[in-house]
């Protein structure tokens, strides 16, 4: 993007025409969609086309149909084509960039902007969220510190509450997490997202009974809400109530096909001794990874988790993840790293990817499960055991 049109944004942020944005609390997306692409047929403004864009972006993270993410994507393209310096399609450019894990170059879009236009908060939000999937913790916490000075909000307190979370402050974190849910949001998906990102903040640290309530709130807010129902199924998983969990993971994939959630139901099916439904589910894993490898996708930590876990496709386990971390060096694929690496029997390799997991202090049960198998394996009884007990610290379930 040229100097000229970057100088445009600080005046495009005060001069922005508003339209008679259909986005009235509760109303739903599909009926969003519906009348903003009246309205950008009526009247083909860019600001009109990026409502567009802007609402089939928030319908691809209610179903995780990237074909919304395709037709938002070719609208800010078409706008950038005809004014390189449209700041709203800026911002949607770095939305859509970061959903496609395009994270270097979010960071850089953001940088950009934000040198001609630096109080404006959703830039600084993109330029923290992108630092965080690259590992650059330090600069995602100033990025999102200005966030929340200048809206504080749900968007800034639920990023703020994410980076104290995964920089090993729990509390600090939940904290934010219920600034975050008090806020306004147009969309309720918006609400449920916090909640359920608030359950799986308090499921992680030992806190049962607050996580179910959280789940079950983003339930409510947004009724059939993927995460939720899932989040639901852990907490059954963990609590040994088989059936209930089956039916919350069930209807999370019947909304959002996930590998995760196969898996999960995979472990279920073989507890409750229907082996005939758990082996469907590893071909349906299976299956999905057939397709991730005809449409040439090379990277998913969370695939390569569950093949670790299963000890099985290693090979393919280790190039997702080895991939991914070139792209996203944060400290959750550092420990799919360490896990990948564990199964494989590289222990010098698992314990160095380990410890770059733990660096920060991240309460996550997994990655000090993790570690200690690494180092029991490895010979290492005394970290084996102190990683034992700080992951029963954490969450004795």
């Amino acid at each position: 993007m040229c100097k000229a049109a970057l100088l445009l944004i600080p005046v495009l942020l005060g001069a922005q025409t508003r339209l008679s944005e259909p986005l009235a609390r509760g109303v739903k997306t599909d009926d969003r969609i519906t009348a903003l692409a009246k309205q950008a047929a009526a009247n083909p403004s860019p600001h009109a086309q990026c409502l567009l864009a802007k609402a089939y972006i928030q319908k691809m993270r209610e179903t995780v149909d990237f074909g919304y993410l395709e037709r938002a994507s070719k609208i800010v393209e078409d706008v950038l084509a005809r004014d390189g310096g449209n700041y709203e399609a800026l911002q949607l450019r770095s939305e859509i960039g970061m959903e496609r894990h395009e994270f270097a170059a979010v960071a850089q879009y953001s940088t950009e902007i934000l040198k001609f236009a630096p109080n404006d908060p959703w830039s600084w939000g993109m330029l923290g969220d992108a630092s965080m999937e690259l590992g650059r913790y330090r600069e995602a916490k100033d990025a999102y510190t200005k966030m929340v000075s200048l809206r504080p909000d749900l968007s800034s307190y639920n990023r703020l509450g994410w980076y104290q979370f995964v920089t090993g402050h729990a509390d600090a974190a939940i904290e934010l997490m219920r600034s975050a849910i008090a806020g306004v949001s147009e969309a309720p998906e918006n609400t449920a997202w916090c909640l359920a990102d608030l359950g799986g903040m308090q499921l992680k640290v030992g806190k049962l009974a607050n996580a179910r309530a959280s789940y079950t709130e983003a339930a409510r807010v947004f009724p059939g809400y993927y995460p939720a129902l899932a989040g639901l199924g852990r907490i059954d998983m963990a609590e040994h109530k088989d059936a209930s969990a089956i039916e919350n993971y069930k209807r999370a994939q019947a909304a959002v096909p996930l590998p995760d959630y196969a898996d999960a139901l995979e472990t279920l099916f073989t507890r409750t001794g229907k082996l005939t439904e758990a082996r469907k589910q590893r071909d349906f894993v299976d299956a999905i990874d057939k397709m991730a490898i005809a449409s040439g996708e090379k990277t998913n930590r969370n695939l390569a988790l569950i093949f670790a876990d299963r000890n099985r496709n290693l090979a393919r386990a280790l190039s997702l993840v080895e991939s991914e971390i070139l792209v996203r060096p944060d400290v959750y694929t550092y420990d799919a790293l360490s896990w990948v690496f564990f199964k494989l029997k590289r222990l010098d390799d698992a314990q160095k990817a380990s410890v770059k997991a733990l660096e920060l202090g991240t309460p996550e049960p997994m990655f000090y499960d993790h570690a200690a198998q690494i180092a029991a394996a490895r010979g290492d009884e005394a970290a084996a055991a102190a990683y034992r007990a700080k992951r029963k610290e954490l969450n004795p379930l």
